[in-house]
């Protein structure tokens, strides 16, 4: 895999820039560019909505991108922890190659995000929202000729807080009143509703519905009686991290909280929709909805991410474009990454994809169109300072899953599960003489996924 670097992304798209338009144009029947919006959210479960067997859970925004588009029903990320998923979906690269590992691991300037290469692409771009990633403060992507707009929280690690948040815009320090989901959807509002001639690619990174999960004043109690996940037994000596503790004495209260607050990003969502609506920009604009990384809710005794369980490092992923996938409705079972969102976005604005880049366009999947696509994935976590989390090096198939704990496994035996058969991984069949043969075969494969993504 080549080193990735500015110059290097930039050349690639300069030369291939003809050719990934051709490309783009063909893809999408000649039509003009599209508007981009790409809407994150935090620790957001990938079967948190109303339309997945929660009906007591109302997102019909959010509902209706599933119903108006396609729902990505296996979607994951390849590190379950916020700022390295981060990085990797604005990079299209695993961890190990972007360099934020975890929280505290700095975000390298030598990244090459796609909201700066379509800035540099004729796209009037903004990032408005929750950055966290560690480094010499929020970066000033405005100031830097990288993006048109730059919005986050003015906060050490990035959190903000879900009133009245000190925040950043455009390198200035900058006090507005409110809840910060409404918040930061007036700033996105006020980027789209601005006079251009281009076309504009608006990421908005919602806080919520990260811990300490406050919601709206107006869906505070709305869940009281809602039916909220059980805590399971514990099944092994799982280390609780720091933050589990005052979730774990509040466990019932937080999930009311944690659930309520992403009605309020369905607002949000409905606000977007609306404008978009409104403004007659709908047939032309893709929409991509995702979670920075799954939460567990009590399965397997835990609580929060990082591990390898699907709970973790599933998410929700949703997308609509209707000159894309006219009609909607579209479930789309292949196995997709938080890596692919880079290639994707910049495929459907007809720019070439840079060569480092190590995620794969899913427009074709949309259409039915992919015959080939991946059978398997490398997921990685590092050790991350002031959690007792192991590392972890895995790989996950569509029906099975090998769990490794590198200079851990003493006390972290490997773990394998049969997901065909045991969906919510409970029967551990690693020691399984029975299925030495399927693990020597997955262990094969992790190896190679990790000289295959080598940077």
């Amino acid at each position: 895999m080549k080193t990735f670097n500015r110059r290097q992304a930039l050349q690639t798209m300069a030369a291939g820039a003809a050719a990934g338009a051709l490309a783009g144009r063909r893809a999408l029947a000649g039509a003009a560019r599209p508007n981009i919006i790409f809407i994150l959210t935090d620790d957001h479960r990938y079967d948190a909505f109303g339309f997945m067997d929660k009906p007591w859970l109302k997102t019909p925004n959010l509902d209706r991108i599933a119903a108006e588009g396609a729902h990505f029903k296996n979607s994951f990320v390849t590190t379950s922890l916020c700022s390295p998923s981060r990085a990797s979906f604005l990079t299209g690269r695993y961890a190990h190659c972007h360099g934020v590992m975890n929280n505290l691991t700095p975000w390298r300037d030598s990244n090459v995000t796609f909201l700066e290469i379509l800035h540099g692409q004729g796209y009037d771009t903004a990032f408005i929202g929750k950055w966290h990633m560690p480094g010499k403060g929020v970066p000033d992507l405005a100031g830097q000729g990288k993006a048109d707009r730059m919005v986050s929280f003015n906060f050490v690690g990035g959190q903000g807080v879900y009133n009245d948040c000190p925040l950043v815009v455009d390198g200035k320090d900058t006090k507005r009143k409110g809840y910060i989901t409404d918040v930061l959807t007036q700033y996105a509002l006020e980027f789209m509703n601005r006079p251009r001639s281009r076309p504009f690619c608006l990421y908005l990174s919602h806080k919520a519905v990260h811990y300490d999960f406050v919601p709206p004043d107006k869906y505070k109690g709305a869940l009281k009686d809602a039916p909220l996940h059980e805590m399971e037994q514990n099944e092994r000596d799982y280390p609780m991290g720091l933050i589990h503790v005052p979730q774990l004495a509040k466990f019932k209260e937080g999930q009311q909280g944690y659930y309520e607050a992403l009605m309020g990003v369905d607002d949000s969502v409905g606000a977007v929709l609306k404008f978009l609506d409104d403004k007659g920009l709908a047939e032309n604009t893709l929409i991509v909805y995702a979670g920075d990384n799954g939460y567990a809710w009590g399965e397997h005794g835990l609580i929060d991410k990082r591990y390898a369980y699907d709970e973790s490092m599933r998410i929700p992923h949703l997308m609509r474009y209707p000159r894309l996938v006219p009609g909607g409705g579209k479930a789309v079972d292949q196995m997709v990454l938080n890596i692919d969102l880079n290639p994707t976005i910049l495929s459907a604005a007809g720019v070439a994809v840079p060569t480092a880049v190590q995620g794969k366009s899913c427009l074709e999947l949309v259409q039915g169109k992919s015959d080939q696509w991946r059978a398997s994935f490398l997921y990685e976590y590092f050790k991350d300072p002031g959690f007792p989390h192991p590392p972890i090096r895995a790989v996950r198939t569509e029906d099975w899953k090998l769990v490794t704990y590198p200079g851990s496994e003493k006390r972290f035996p490997d773990e394998m599960y049969h997901l065909a058969a045991d969906p919510a991984e409970r029967h551990d069949l690693a020691a399984d003489p029975a299925a030495a043969g399927k693990k020597a075969e997955l262990a094969a494969e992790l190896k190679r996924l990790i000289e295959e993504t080598a940077c």
